[in-house]
């Protein structure tokens, strides 16, 4: 019981310990069943009949109905085990059992899966069964259950063995040639020491005209050719030994360029490590209630059969739903303010057929969610001109078509849908375990990184000194950064250079609904030096034009 504790296991009795000290003692499944419950003084292997349940051993366990496809080890009357997967609570071992039936036995890997799957039941019998286990092992197996039973339990061994199925088949034969074993190894390993290394392994070696023949070991299902036993000798030689080659120096040797879509998704993701956010490495495949809060109007799920899943699993038709899951486990573990992207494919069905679409999803734990969508934003507006070029335009325009944020915006580049942007509504966030404001963006990348590289166009360094100007204006919440570069350049000077972004301003000394925005706009001559009037002359009509076209206040 000890020895079992240490490995994760829980003790339920000295007899059912025994089959699980044997079980991972020498990988062969053993089974006891109470003999006194054994109806008609009978066992039977057979396919299930129709009607026919079982009652599975282990707590809560509820009866499951039987297939004529289940194979089941019965009595007279009635399944008492669902063959290699879990014996059945009636004929179970307990503290009143005077006699037991033990059972040692293999079947076939492929039934032994199927039925695990399809009664959504898993055990570590099954899990050996469905990975093979050789006939031979049986005898061994069972003698040596005995012995322990015996010995912790008491009792007396009743004579004769009851047996059935196929004769149980003799060991496989591997040759290996010695000289093909050192090429391989590099190393000048003696056939003597071959012969050694596959002895002490259980291989029965024999050497003959070069070539060393070994019979398998029953447990041994892995070694199946002459390079296994290579690798044999190689493990009882120990690989730090072994040579390593030096590599013969090349010349002119040119690594060739990633695809244009591999070298845009790893420019994506160096930029958005780069800007302090996590990246993650989740699973296609969720479950069908997270995946339908993310699922667009009009679109069905792509769904999978697996009966493992208690809820059914679905390809994710956005990978908001796995960065939530992520979000909250780390969360429980005491992390938070914690930022996360995931570049991967997601899955839908729509009117126009199957859409597989690559995908980039961010999220964004911020205490403010205003703040917090401005950062989002400009993390959106980094990847499109990393991807697009300096000139791509990006709008969001806010839109109910995304059910799972509130608000929630569709983004345009150059016109073209390129995406969704929000806060995630509230009841979608609690039903992932998140309490405050959580943001999020996903962009469309498959038809922005086809195009990369973006459109670049070198120009030469001025020769002539620039003048800066900053310009604080006061507008209405609603205009856009967008309108009001836009009209400025619509109707600048051939001077004016640039125009950016500085800060943007809303609180004390800004009227409500109103927000204060602070731009840079930079003059300069291509064939001499500005005058300073010059500039002057054109920042007063950019106030004027503001003033007139947005209600603006220049602040100064």
């Amino acid at each position: 019981a000890q020895r079992l504790t240490a490995r994760g296991d829980q003790p339920r009795n000295n007899v059912v310990d025994a089959t699980n000290f044997v079980l991972f003692e020498l990988g062969q499944p053993t089974h006891v069943f109470d003999l006194d419950l054994i109806e008609g003084g009978t066992i039977v292997v057979r396919m299930a009949r129709a009607g026919e349940t079982l009652l599975p051993i282990g707590e809560d366990a509820e009866p499951i109905e039987l297939s004529e496809d289940d194979l089941v080890i019965a009595d007279a009357t009635r399944p008492v085990a669902l063959a290699g997967v879990k014996g059945g609570a009636k004929t179970a071992v307990t503290a009143d059992t005077k006699h037991l039936l033990i059972e040692s036995a293999t079947f076939d890997p492929v039934l032994v899966r199927a039925m695990s799957r399809r009664h959504g039941i898993t055990s570590d019998s099954s899990y050996r069964f469905e990975r093979g286990v050789h006939p031979a092992q049986l005898g061994p197996a069972a003698e040596r259950l005995v012995s322990i039973i015996l010995k912790v339990a008491g009792g007396t061994r009743s004579p004769g063995v009851a047996t059935a199925g196929e004769p149980i088949p003799g060991g496989i034969s591997v040759s290996m040639r010695c000289d093909r074993c050192r090429d391989l190894l590099g190393v000048a390993v003696s056939t003597e020491s071959m012969l050694d290394a596959l002895a002490r392994l259980g291989f029965e070696p024999g050497e003959r005209d070069g070539h060393i023949t070994g019979t398998v070991p029953v447990y041994r299902g892995d070694v199946q050719r002459e390079i296994d036993l290579v690798e044999e000798v190689a493990r009882m030689q120990d690989y730090d030994s072994m040579p390593v080659a030096e590599m013969l120096p090349v010349h002119h040797a040119r690594m060739d360029r990633l695809e244009p879509v591999a070298e845009a998704r790893r420019a994506v993701q160096d930029a958005l490590v780069g800007i302090g956010l996590v990246e993650t490495v989740t699973h296609a495949l969720v479950g069908i209630d997270e995946a339908s809060d993310f699922l667009s109007p009009g679109a069905a799920l792509v769904t999978t059969v697996d009966d493992r899943a208690e809820t059914g699993l679905a390809l994710r038709p956005s990978i908001l739903p796995s960065l939530l899951r992520v979000h909250r486990h780390n969360t429980d573990g005491g992390t938070s303010r914690l930022g996360l992207f995931e570049i991967a494919a997601t899955w839908s069905e729509t009117p126009d057929g199957h859409q597989e679409r690559l995908r980039c999803a961010l999220l964004l734990d911020a205490e403010d969610a205003g703040a917090g969508l401005r950062t989002l934003r400009g993390q959106v507006d980094r990847i499109v001109e990393l991807l697009r070029g300096p000139g791509a335009q990006l709008v969001a325009q806010l839109s109910e078509s995304t059910p799972w944020f509130d608000p929630g915006a569709d983004l345009l580049v150059d016109g073209a849908p390129a995406g969704v942007l929000g806060r995630i509504a509230g009841p979608v966030a609690r039903r992932h375990g998140i309490d405050g404001p959580m943001l999020a963006a996903e962009l469309d990348l498959e038809a922005m990184v086809t195009t990369w590289p973006p459109s670049r166009h070198a120009r030469p360094l001025p020769i002539h000194p620039a003048i800066d100007r900053d310009l604080t204006l006061v507008i209405d919440e609603a205009t856009s950064w967008a309108s009001l570069v836009e009209a400025i350049e619509s109707e600048a000077p051939a001077i004016l250079e640039s125009l950016d972004f500085i800060t943007v301003f809303r609180g004390k000394g800004v009227p409500a609904e109103r927000k204060a925005l602070t731009m840079r706009l930079r003059f300069r001559a291509t064939d001499r030096t500005l005058l300073r009037v010059e500039a002057d002359d054109s920042m007063t009509a950019i106030r004027s034009l503001l003033e007139a076209r947005f209600d603006a206040e220049i602040r100064h």
